[in-house]
């Protein structure tokens, strides 16, 4: 039974970072990484590693340039350096994983994941 622990969430100012933590035990698999849920919005892609190969990372547009996804695959653990904080960054993130090789093919695809945290949140005000 793949179960995640997530740590890092917080109160911000715009400007600010903050750094998310997911590790994951009983897990073995290819792509792993967060998404987000803002209050009334849908659940969307930040960013996924592909813990499985080479650390190829994707990033939803909304946070390129200002968050940084790396991995420590002897800790199964996944890291989400979060830079330049905005109050539109403000949601519930959650880490994901899947254990199939072609998972990050569609990494902002949310029901291609089938292990799931149950949330941190992350607030940034003006």
């Amino acid at each position: 039974q793949v179960k995640f622990v997530e740590s890092g969430g917080g109160s911000v100012q715009a400007g600010g970072s903050l750094r998310l933590s997911c590790s994951a035990s009983g897990y073995t698999g290819d792509c792993m990484g967060w998404f987000r849920q803002a209050p009334g919005k849908e659940r969307e892609g930040v960013a996924v590693i592909w813990t499985g190969g080479d650390g190829t990372p994707w990033y939803g547009n909304s946070v390129k340039g200002r968050f940084k996804i790396s991995k420590d695959n002897a800790e199964h653990t996944v890291i989400l350096q979060m830079n330049s904080l905005k109050p539109e960054d403000t949601a519930i993130y959650y880490c994901a994983a899947d254990t199939r090789w072609w998972a990050c093919s569609q990494w902002d695809d949310q029901y291609v994941y089938a292990h799931w945290g149950r949330g941190t949140q992350v607030t940034v005000s003006s």
